[in-house]
């Protein structure tokens, strides 16, 4: 068994320890997650990361195992590392490459954390529209994740080897990323929302399957009159997924912008994943606020399509990993800055209605 399939390995058993950490130590069946724990656990999440960020840049080399300077050499190439080998001193130029590899994790971890509250929002948009519970958002925001991790994990590996052979790739993903952020820009002050009613999921749902037209706690399925039947918390989640799937399309090309290793991208991409269910309760009640948020976003999103445009000019002028960070920093820093220091006067930012307390019956066909 190759050292990198041992290290995914390892790494995906962290993740589970960490998901029974989630489920076990941070919920508690029909509680509400307060501000206090989504806090707590959210610091906990990046603190993890910035742990993971300080063992590649001590052990990274151990990833592929690289334990000579031509195999140093294969790797930078085959991932188009920023880095050049100087001298004949292994350990030295491991040291440079274990930065720059940390500094690739860290930068595509920011990307990603930060793609991530726009997702937030559509979440807390679905919830709403469909009426879900406060006690009953943990089991599908669980279960979401999990399904977003493995969806990623293929998303992640294919990309790899579609770029590995066919180079121009990276092209198409830049100019997509371009589009997709001049397209958010536009549409920034656009209202969301969701017509349960007519939602292409809930409508075949119907069709196809026996569904229930209540929702019965956290529980998925039900069985009435010996009969199993889907409730509405499930479709729930099988929309929230479709989301996620969506928002990968735009976030798995950006942090390709930042490396080609895939086990970098995996790496980063997981964590800000695993962050995405505290920083939900921890956000959900303030991402308003962040007008400006958008923007930043969307600027955020022009900037990574540029640089994938321009790769290889900007590699021959020395741009690295450490400059991409800064320029993504800057851009998100300046629109929460800003978001704070001039809030909007009136009440017309994007509001989700409050919930009702009364029970959702779900749309029939």
């Amino acid at each position: 068994m190759s050292n990198e399939i041992i290290f995914l390995l390892a790494f995906i058993l962290f993740i589970g320890i960490i998901l029974a950490i989630d489920l076990g130590l941070f919920h508690k069946k029909n509680q509400k997650i307060s501000l206090k724990q989504a806090g707590l656990m959210s610091v906990f999440m990046v603190v993890l990361a910035l742990a993971f960020y300080f063992i590649l840049t001590k052990f990274g080399y151990l990833v592929h195992n690289i334990d000579s300077l031509e195999k140093l050499q294969t790797i930078i190439n085959k991932h188009h590392h920023p880095i050049k080998i100087i001298g004949n001193d292994l350990e030295a130029n491991l040291i440079r490459y274990n930065k720059n590899l940390g500094m690739e994790f860290l930068t595509g971890y920011v990307v990603e954390y930060a793609l991530s509250v726009d997702n937030i929002f559509v979440i807390m948009l679905i919830f709403t529209s469909f009426k879900v519970d406060k006690t009953n958002y943990h089991p599908v925001l669980f279960w979401g994740i999990l399904g977003a991790i493995l969806m990623r994990f293929l998303f992640i590996f294919i990309g790899a080897a579609l770029i590995a052979k066919f180079g121009w790739i990276l092209y198409i993903f830049g100019a997509f990323l371009v589009y997709t952020g001049v397209k958010m820009y536009l549409d920034r002050d656009k209202k969301e929302e969701i017509d349960i009613e007519h939602h292409p999921i809930v409508k075949f749902a119907n069709k196809h399957f026996n569904i229930h037209h209540h929702f019965v706690g956290e529980k998925f399925f039900v069985i009435i009159n010996g009969v199993k039947k889907m409730t509405p918390l499930f479709l729930v989640l099988i929309i929230v997924e479709f989301t996620d799937l969506i928002f990968a399309v735009d976030s798995i090309p950006a942090i390709f912008s930042v490396t080609h290793d895939p086990y970098i991208v995996f790496f980063s991409n997981i964590f800000a994943i695993l962050g995405l269910r505290s920083m939900f309760f921890l956000l959900a009640n303030v991402v308003d606020k962040l007008r400006f948020l958008k923007i930043g976003l969307a600027i955020l999103l022009v900037f990574i399509g540029i640089k994938m445009l321009a790769h290889h000019y900007l590699e021959s002028m020395g741009f690295q990993t450490i400059h991409s960070l800064i320029i993504i920093v800057l851009i998100l820093g300046f629109s929460i800055i800003a978001s704070l220091i001039f809030p909007e006067r009136n009440a017309k930012s994007r509001k989700l209605k409050p919930q009702s307390n009364e029970k959702k019956n779900f749309p029939r066909h």
